[in-house]
């Protein structure tokens, strides 16, 4: 397996008919800093989205047909690790996650295996309403009792992991719907993994439409309830201690 890198990062892209916005994405994280590797995920996209992030400079790998955000996060993992990256972040091809927070989030590591760029902790203008902020304000306070520590945003994307994070991820990175999210979470949590929260602004959706609406919300609601008492259900995963020195740089 090729050596771990300390110095370079790897952002994983998932991507699914974003021919709109994702090149744009991919430049800004690209200018953002110079070790900064972008992996855009093409989910088994029809439009040009693979073609237009090549050309913004990423790296993509295709996937044959759509896995959602797990299933691409999960090819993205297993190439972070074939590729000897020790620090990955997942950033959304909508370019809601502004690449300008990059830095901030992979401080987090510096204390902890995930780091969560969280939407909800006093920055920022981002709100919800309605079932998926009922959903929200439970998830988090569930699942900071087993975290030990406040979250608010826990089923931010935003989020950045190092490389035992990466080992736990491999051993368990569900793709079902929220899996990403609250599943993931829950299972690296309960397996040994520390994380932490930075505060970071959404910005609006750069292209493409939203996939949300009020009959969704109310699905979100109850698919987010099921998630959580299913991951409690999953095995542990046995994680290494990071294999990297503990002055390792978090941020750039």
């Amino acid at each position: 397996m090729t050596s771990i890198s300390t110095s370079r990062v790897l952002v994983i892209m998932p991507a699914w008919n974003e021919e709109e916005a994702v090149a744009a994405t991919v430049t800004e994280v690209l200018a953002a800093s110079g070790s900064y590797d972008v992996l855009v995920v093409n989910d088994g996209s029809t439009d040009s989205t693979a073609d237009v992030a090549r050309a913004a400079g990423a790296t993509v790998l295709n996937l044959p047909f759509n896995l959602g955000v797990g299933g691409a996060m999960r090819a993205g993992f297993k190439y972070a690790r074939r590729f000897g990256y020790a620090r990955v972040i997942q950033v959304d091809a909508d370019g809601q996650h502004d690449p300008r927070n990059i830095a901030e989030v992979l401080r987090g590591l510096e204390k902890a295996d995930i780091s969560i760029g969280a939407r909800f902790a006093d920055r920022g203008d981002y709100t919800v309403h309605g079932p998926r902020k009922w959903a929200m304000v439970v998830l988090a306070k569930v699942i900071s009792g087993v975290a030990k520590t406040e979250l608010t945003d826990v089923t931010s994307g935003f989020r950045a992991g190092n490389d035992r994070a990466i080992s736990q991820y491999l051993d368990h990175y569900p793709a079902e719907y929220l899996g990403d999210t609250i599943d993931s979470l829950v299972v690296a949590l309960r397996s040994g993994c520390t994380v932490a929260q930075v505060p970071v602004e959404m910005r609006p959706r750069q292209g493409g439409t939203p996939s949300h609406n009020p009959m969704k919300a109310a699905v979100y609601l109850g698919r987010s309830v099921f998630a959580l008492l299913f991951a409690f259900t999953r095995k542990r995963s046995v994680v290494p201690s990071n294999r990297l020195t503990a002055n390792m740089p978090a941020g750039e």
